[in-house]
């Protein structure tokens, strides 16, 4: 089926109440730093829970990179809700510590005081630890102390079933899902460069973050603390944020589930000379990394995009995929936005479901060698020139303006965005294009553009800038103190996490290596 198919099915009084059926959810990532605005070398607070079962508060690389969960929810409204309430009670309980609004990192020392997240000593929780030890080894610390936003996203079964009978498939419903998620994700991948542009909002970095790595970047008009170049909209997906050479000659095909499958299979299976320099153990037997392949885990390989199924605790996710299939696709390419407490805000959310849902419905031919040439480009291009109002980029085999191709992209969804306002009884879809649409005609207002701007006007550095608004943000949370029902639930929470990690060391009763035996032969 077509776009205009599904237009067209979704404008049936019947099938629009479908548009309601989006469920998402938040993973917002944010570095702890002192007042000062350096990086905080303090364990995990105690009171934020283990950091291991914490439903909603967890870390990601080091102890100092918090992550915080919502509950999937069809409600927007819902999961901002959840969120305010997850950083209200974390700032009630830092003491000499704020949250990192900006997606690259605040000013950094050395590489060895970045603390590792600690999980414990069960075996998932030492797994977890020496997982990113091996990122350190491999990467370099720094590089994760990068944070972003991840979006989850999917579409009810009812969804599914309506497109099912509409189109006549005589397909089992989750392999329509898997066809329909990852013709979304290659969509996506084409399209994912309009995110940078409008989203992207870390045109500069600090000059410690870039300490002994190579790059490109020039003093940000003549402060040497920070570094930019002049149309950048997104850095922390360039070469210096979340990106592997090594994994450069990975070409992982999304064109079905044995394919995606079979691609990330070998790359877990694949021995690297480099990595097996590093050793899998120290002189004195302590673990340096999980394995020396390529990837150490599934989670290893850095994409924008991830076909997604919720796992049990120990089970590999690519094995949940091929078992139980397709769940949810989780975006990965979203910077923190400064100017937002939430580090996303409602308009953003409205755009993120209409493209997804347009990825989803339009076309989607299957991933060719040139056209993963072109994405590659078109990233580039995107996170590097992004602003300038010149740049090409490549589709079909021709250049073509990002600007104009980007009006092609928006007025094509228009129409979604109009049933997906008719659905809710509301205007924040055609609303929220609106404000996409006008970050595309003037560059001056997307949010890369407007960092540089408070930068310039206030004479900042890129870590000036980022405290400030840190603390902005630090001050409106504190000045009201989270009514008790909040701190009772949150406590209870921390405490039980707690109890939960606790029992999970004292029930293990294999050894680590027979644990890790058996979580690479599943």
């Amino acid at each position: 089926m077509s776009l205009n198919d599904h237009l067209k099915r979704l404008t049936n009084p019947e099938a629009t109440p479908l548009l309601l059926d989006i469920t998402r959810g938040l993973e917002k990532e944010s570095l702890r730093v002192t007042d000062a605005g350096d990086l905080a070398t303090s364990a995990h607070p105690t009171k934020l829970g283990s950091g291991l079962t914490h439903p909603s508060i967890t870390m990601d690389f080091s102890e100092a990179l918090l992550e915080f969960i919502t509950e999937p929810s069809e409600c927007i409204s819902a999961i901002f809700c959840e969120l305010d309430d997850i950083q209200r009670y974390a700032y009630h309980t830092l003491k000499g510590e704020i949250l990192w609004v900006n997606s690259m990192p605040c000013r950094l020392s050395r590489e060895e005081d970045i603390p590792l997240a600690n999980f414990g000593h069960s075996n998932i929780g030492q797994m977890k630890h020496i997982y990113r030890k091996g990122l350190g080894y491999r990467y370099g610390r720094s590089m994760q102390t990068i944070a972003g936003v991840h979006y989850n996203f999917s579409v009810s079964d009812a969804f599914w079933q309506d497109i099912q009978q509409s189109s006549s498939v005589l397909l089992p419903l989750q392999e329509i899902k898997n066809q329909g998620y990852f013709g979304l994700i290659r969509n996506f991948r084409r399209q994912a460069w309009l995110l940078h542009y409008l989203l992207g909002a870390t045109p500069a970095v600090c000059s410690s973050f870039t300490a002994g790595k190579e790059h490109d970047l020039i003093p940000f008009e003549g402060d040497t603390e920070s570094l930019y170049t002049p149309f950048a909209t997104s850095l922390r997906m360039g070469d210096l944020g979340y990106q592997s050479h090594a994994q450069s000659s990975l070409t992982i095909n999304y064109n079905d589930m044995t394919s995606y499958a079979s691609a990330l299979r070998q790359a877990l299976d694949q021995p690297f000379a480099p990595y097996k320099a590093i050793g899998i153990k120290d002189r004195h037997n302590h673990y340096r990394q999980l394995n020396t392949h390529l990837l150490q885990i599934e989670n290893e390989f850095y994409s924008s995009i991830r076909p997604k199924r919720t796992t049990v605790s120990g089970e590999p996710p690519l094995h949940a995929l091929q078992e139980r299939g397709i769940q949810y696709i989780e975006v990965r390419c979203l910077d923190l936005n400064p100017f937002s407490a939430h580090g996303i805000d409602a308009t953003t959310v409205c755009f993120l479901d209409t493209f997804l849902l347009f990825c989803l419905l339009s076309d989607s031919a299957p991933s060719d060698v040139e056209q993963e040439r072109a994405i590659l480009y078109n990233h580039r291009m995107s996170i590097y020139q992004g602003r300038d109002p010149n740049v090409l980029l490549r589709r079909n085999g021709a250049d073509v303006s990002l600007r104009r191709w980007g009006q092609h992209i928006l007025t094509a969804m228009k129409p979604l965005a109009e049933l997906l306002d008719r659905a809710h009884q509301c205007e924040n879809y055609t609303s929220a294009l609106l404000t996409m649409e006008s970050r595309l005609l003037d560059s001056q207002r997307t949010l890369s553009a407007r960092v540089l701007e408070e930068m310039r006007t206030r004479g900042e550095s890129y870590s000036a800038f980022g405290l400030r608004m840190s603390q902005q943000h630090a001050k409106h949370y504190r000045e009201q103190r989270p009514a008790d029902a909040l701190l009772n639930k949150y406590r209870y929470l921390a405490e039980q996490s707690l109890r939960e990690q606790k029992e999970i060391e004292t029930s293990d009763q294999m050894s680590f290596e027979h644990y890790l035996h058996n979580y690479y032969t599943q």
